[in-house]
């Protein structure tokens, strides 16, 4: 028996291990010419087999790199298009630098706190005390996200200040906007609830005006 655990490993499973066979095939072909003319066989067949690549721009220079990455970097052809090496796909990104520094309030997450840094900045005029309010507001938003209960305005302004290491201090005279009450969408959990509420009160209701008959029968 011919297991798969007994074969050669699959370097590019997608394609399956017909093409991987072509594609050892083609490589041991000694002829150069007749190499190229087979590996464009192949390259058609790979294209039909993964069609998804066609909505690519660039669709068949990428199997043209497929090949070289099936060939493991050793099948010798004149491609259409550069040829990569192995050091091209080997290659890692390099690392994205991430802020490490610890967070003064978590519920809000890194990016308010980056906010707030950046209006602390700007200089004290109107602009900056529009960013403050739209902020303040963006911060009860997400304040409520962890508690669904509600959170006080004067909660919102010390946690401002504080974020800002007193840099950014709100005015008495400044108010955030009254939450408004949004009305359940319909398919929303809400509305469903209160059609399951509604249907329990009607059977409720049923079910008295029932017993009410019955017992009048009786009588």
């Amino acid at each position: 028996m011919d297991y798969n655990t007994q074969r050669t490993k699959l370097i590019m499973p997608e394609y399956g291990r017909h093409v991987q066979k072509m594609i050892d095939y083609v490589v041991a072909i000694p002829d150069k010419e007749k190499r190229n003319e087979q590996i464009r066989a192949v390259v058609g067949v790979m294209g039909i087999l993964n069609p998804q690549l066609r909505d690519l721009n660039d669709f068949k220079h990428k199997l043209w790199d497929h090949v070289q990455i099936i060939s493991d970097f050793g099948i010798d052809i004149d491609s259409p298009y550069p040829t990569p090496t192995m050091e091209t796909f080997s290659t890692r990104p390099h690392p994205v630098p991430l802020d490490k520094s610890p967070l003064k309030a978590a519920h809000y997450g890194r990016n308010i706190q980056n906010m707030i840094d950046m209006i602390a900045e700007k200089p004290d005029d109107e602009v900056r005390k529009s960013m403050v309010m739209v902020l303040a507001h963006y911060m009860r938003q997400q304040y409520l996200i962890w508690n669904k209960d509600t959170v006080t305005e004067e909660t919102i302004f010390k946690d401002i200040k504080t974020l800002s290491g007193g840099r950014i201090t709100i005015p008495e005279d400044y108010h955030l906007s009254p939450l408004q009450h949004i009305p359940a969408q319909p398919g929303t959990h809400t509305q469903h609830s209160n059609q399951q509420g509604n249907q329990q009160g009607y059977r409720q209701n049923f079910r008295q005006g029932k017993k009410k008959v019955n017992k009048r029968k009786i009588q």
